[in-house]
């Protein structure tokens, strides 16, 4: 197999062995495949372990988009033979490596499953094999971890896609020696997908009959991946604290929750990390002015002054600018925010900067916004990474108001930036924005902005506080900026937590061969 020495096996010549050997599993890795914030963190996680000292593989699927990515991808020796249904599919293993580090990334190649436009949909729908693109996946997984010299002791597995794999181990493989001391780790990067299919695809799994019930993979009549993931791994986490106990309730369990509450023991939350090389406003190649904390004004007086001249609207040093960067969606609170941004626009000296695609609904409905305020809203219904770190850069104050929030990353972004958050006391959100309180401003603990009821009204009162103190108080509008930008939140932090996660799974979970019933 052609690959740098170091990446897979542990050479006699090396000083130590690293901690632990981890395969992650993931359908999205940037930047070779993504459609969200799940490729971001199958990309930074890996780099922060390697660096602790631990020795990752990556395995993603060979989309067209992996091959066509600037980095090199090479050819193994690695070759599988995966059963699905009455027949046996052959595919081999590419290499490349994650930018930045030594960490190896190993892609199935299947051209028939993964050169396609998109990664799980055309434009009409849902791609109707992908129980069988993602069957395949998870089985390839496996004999690539089988492979591989020495043994692995993390098997980390993120999302619907991988949702078969620890069942695959605990049903199929248990009994093989060198996967009995093997950990699973199930990741839920977003409950609300779920990777349902009809109950016919059932035999596309291999696994019998006997297990499609309600207690392991059937959910109302439907086979559910995401369900047999957690059903079978040894451990659970959520990408937040508050979004792991969110979970477990009714009204954001999405229909698993009691079986979350059974598995709460072994459930946590990690907060994910922002990559601090791309996003640093000290070295960002993409703002008009870069600054530290150190210069910070300045820098961000000058980034909103371009900022306003790039979308279009007056310049206006004082008068507050409003940043927002998403998906158009009701999730993320659009429902709420677009009676809030007409309002404001008929009646306040307030600036909005707008960046995203989705819904028509809204797509339509700030268009027209765009048009009829031209001098204080400007909507592009586009993403540009470039853009959206022009606007967290330049806005004085960043939007997000979610109905729910697993973790978010922009909140993060802001904070690095300067950039004063204001958001829904959700998930991910509540965990890292500190109110702006009486109590929290004398202990200097607050960041930003936050309000608990999912109304408008609750919406446009915290607005009315933040522009108020923006407006009218100046040296606390700069302790919230000061206090957000010295904020650690990277992913060496969110790795130790990982580490520390790996290592209790290992101790308490590792010789658990019991089969969940």
């Amino acid at each position: 197999m052609e690959h740098k020495p170091g990446y897979l096996e542990t050479q006699s010549d090396q000083l130590s062995r690293p901690a632990l050997k981890i395969l992650l599993a993931s359908s999205e890795v940037a930047p070779f495949a993504k459609t969200g914030g799940l490729a971001d963190v199958c990309a930074a996680l890996p780099v922060a372990l390697e660096a602790l000292g631990h020795e990752v593989t990556v395995v993603m699927p060979a989309f067209r988009s992996a091959l066509q990515c600037d980095r090199q991808v090479r050819k193994t020796d690695l070759q599988l033979s995966i059963p699905i249904k009455s027949q046996t599919l052959h595919a081999q293993v590419l290499c490349s490596s994650l930018p930045d580090s030594n960490v190896t990334l190993l892609l199935v190649d299947y051209p028939p499953y993964f050169d396609r436009q998109d990664l799980y949909r055309d434009e009409r729908q849902d791609f109707p094999d992908n129980c069988e693109r993602f069957t395949f996946f998870s089985r390839a997984v496996l004999q690539i971890l089988s492979q591989l010299p020495g043994s692995i002791d993390i098997l980390h597995c993120n999302d619907w896609q991988t949702g078969l794999i620890p069942a695959f181990l605990k049903l199929e493989l248990n009994s093989e020696s060198r996967f009995q001391s093997l950990a699973s780790l199930f990741t839920i990067h977003n409950l609300a997908y779920q990777g349902l299919f009809s109950q016919h695809d059932m035999p596309v799994t291999g696994l019998d009959w006997q297990f499609f019930n309600w207690r392991q993979m059937e959910y109302y009549g439907k086979l559910n991946l995401l369900k047999t993931g957690i059903v079978f791994a040894d451990g659970l986490n959520t990408v937040s604290p508050t979004y792991a106990l969110e979970i477990q309730t009714p009204e954001l369990g999405c229909g698993l929750d009691g079986l979350l509450r059974e598995r709460g023991q072994v459930l946590q939350g990690i907060l994910n990390g922002i990559d601090q090389r791309v996003w640093n406003p000290k070295t960002d190649p993409h703002l008009f002015c870069n600054y530290d904390s150190g210069n910070w004004e300045d820098g961000k007086a000058q980034g909103k002054a371009a900022l306003q001249k790039a979308v279009g609207l007056p310049r206006a040093p004082r008068t507050l600018m409003i940043g927002i960067i998403g998906r158009l969606t009701t999730q993320k609170g659009w429902d709420m925010l677009t009676p809030v941004i007409e309002r404001w626009a008929r009646t306040r000296e307030v600036q909005w900067v707008i960046l995203g695609t989705g819904d028509p609904h809204f797509q339509r409905k700030l268009e027209d916004l765009g048009r009829n305020y031209p001098q204080k809203v400007a909507v592009r219904l586009e993403f540009s990474e470039a853009s959206a770190h022009q606007i967290e850069a330049g806005s004085d104050l960043f939007l997000m108001p979610s109905h729910y929030e697993p973790c978010g990353l922009n909140q993060l972004y802001s904070l690095r930036y300067g950039t004063v958050p204001l958001v829904r006391q959700t998930g991910g959100l509540a965990d890292t924005v500190v109110d702006a309180t009486a109590e929290t401003l004398a202990t200097e603990r607050a960041n930003g902005f936050s309000f608990r009821a999912a109304t408008t009204a609750a919406l446009e009162e915290t607005l009315d506080r933040a522009s108020e103190i923006y407006q009218r108080q100046p040296d606390t509008w700069r302790q919230l900026v000061e206090t957000g930008m010295a904020q650690d939140w990277s992913w060496e932090r969110s790795a130790s937590a990982y580490e520390r996660l790996y290592k209790n799974l290992l101790s308490k979970q590792r010789h658990d061969s019991r089969i969940p019933t």
